[in-house]
């Protein structure tokens, strides 16, 4: 069983050491300290402690305002204030912003072991409820699928409610982003779950095969043709067919494809009759169909067909700490794998992973854990094993940092990574605060919060909102 941890934090060391000789009783614990605001922020999103003990006092980033973004990253986690200048007017704020308590100075040994040992208790019941609940909420994880971003969730959603349904499914997405898992999600989900789903790659054939793939052929319909072949349609009946990648299909095939969703029939090649299916279609593309269309590559009506619904899956730079998820998923897999069990990530490389822009998405950070638990030299992998030089990795490892004391490095990566992961965030919405918001898995007033703190203004544009508003 994993220790829980308590965070002490204070600007005064001799006041750290303190509460930890206080405390050093209880069981099963282990103590992390920080001697800021900011430094204690940093382990709050790292370590995701149980109990947080923090003065209120301090400068830089004061323990208010450290409650506060502890609060936007886990409510779970309890928060004790300690202040030598406590009023009652301070204890209320602190409680209004979700303080577990307030314990002004100076305070009995006695009182602030119960204390934290209440807070302990409530901290676990709270995480333990939610483990129970997410259990329950996660049907994904079953089918190999790993997220808890909010786009991912709501994606989620959106499988469960199309599944009931019969519907035609267009998916679309970046390559790498689990298209094909996602069609499995939805037959998985639906009443035609009791048989296979037949899955057609249609980019990895030629046109004549995949045709005579789809469809079937009766004997002598062409040379080699020395037998009948019931084609894939036919073996969906009842079920669903997935066509990964339809927008590299040919247009003369896209004309019988479009008759199969409009007749739910198929006409075997060199047959005279034709053939009644029951079939659900899902269908991905990780191209842009609507210029296709335009060139007269890809039919106008058999896109309409498709897109009774569409599901965008999201890259996963859109998709915050799912990135952390999967690669933790990726490490245990391959660990066990290659017997490297034991392998951690350094938190460097965890904040390494963060900054990537993973062009080819989960497919990418799947081959790149690969790769690291197979070369990683020690027991902990760090952003060198990784292997993903790019121009700002190269960058941050150039900086002169052994001439700067460890939290003012630590404080200013860590400033320069937020600003620029917001400045790309305002870029990639357009400004829109909402949808930045929902993208970074943020409260609307949490980043507006932040675009003031690092004095970031929103573009005006017709989707923009006002920082005021």
């Amino acid at each position: 069983m994993s220790l829980a941890r308590i965070l002490l934090v204070d600007d005064e060391p001799q006041m750290v050491r303190l509460l930890e000789r206080l405390l050093g009783h209880l069981e099963g614990v282990r103590f992390e300290k920080a001697y800021s605001g900011e430094e204690a922020l940093e382990k709050v999103y790292r370590l995701l402690p149980e109990v947080v003990v923090a003065d209120i006092k301090m400068p830089g980033m004061d323990g208010l305002e450290l409650l506060e973004r502890i609060r936007e990253r886990d409510n779970t986690i309890s928060v004790i204030l300690i202040t030598g200048y406590g009023t009652i007017e301070m204890a209320v704020e602190a409680i209004k912003k979700g303080a577990y308590d307030f314990l002004p100075k100076p305070f009995e040994a006695n009182h602030l072991r119960r204390l934290v040992q209440r807070a302990l208790e409530r901290s676990l019941l709270l995480r333990e409820n939610l483990r129970l609940k997410t259990q329950r909420e996660k049907w994904w994880e079953s089918l190999g699928m790993v997220g808890d971003s909010p786009i991912f969730r709501e994606l989620m959603g959106l499988v469960e409610r199309v599944a009931r349904s019969d519907a035609t499914v267009l998916i679309r997405g970046e390559s790498g982003t689990g298209k094909e898992l996602i069609a499995r999600a939805i037959h998985h989900l639906s009443e035609r779950s009791s048989r296979e789903m037949v899955t057609v790659n249609c980019a990895a054939l030629p046109e004549s095969i995949l045709e005579s793939e789809l469809f079937g052929y009766v004997k002598g319909a062409f040379t080699g043709a020395e037998t009948a072949k019931e084609g894939l349609f036919v073996k969906a009946d009842g079920s669903t067919i997935f066509l990964d990648e339809i927008g590299d299909m040919s247009p003369p095939l896209q004309v019988k494809i479009l008759r199969v969703l409009q007749e739910r029939e198929v006409r075997p090649l060199g047959s005279t009759r034709v053939l009644k299916v029951d079939v659900r279609v899902i269908a991905s593309t990780n191209q842009d169909l609507e210029s296709k269309m335009a060139s007269g590559k890809f039919r106008e009506d058999l896109y309409y067909r498709l897109n009774e619904v569409t599901l965008w899956v999201p890259p996963l730079r859109e998709r915050g700490e799912d990135i952390l998820l999967l690669a933790q998923h990726f490490l245990q897999e391959y660990a066990q794998k290659y017997g490297r069990q034991g392998l951690t990530f350094s938190p460097e490389a965890l904040e390494f992973m963060l900054q990537q822009p993973w062009r080819g998405n989960v497919r990418e950070l799947k081959n790149t854990i690969k790769r690291a638990v197979l070369l990683a030299p020690e027991n902990e992998i760090r952003p060198e094993d990784l292997r993903l030089l790019s121009a700002q990795s190269r960058n941050l490892r150039d900086r002169p940092w052994k001439a700067k004391p460890y939290h003012q490095a630590k404080r200013e990566v860590l400033d320069r990574f937020a600003r620029e992961y917001l400045e790309n965030l305002l870029r990639s919405t357009g400004g829109n605060i909402s949808r930045a918001a929902r993208l970074a898995g943020l409260k609307r007033q949490s980043l507006q919060r932040m675009l003031r703190h690092y004095g970031l203004r929103v573009p005006l544009s017709p989707d923009s909102e006002d920082l005021s508003s």
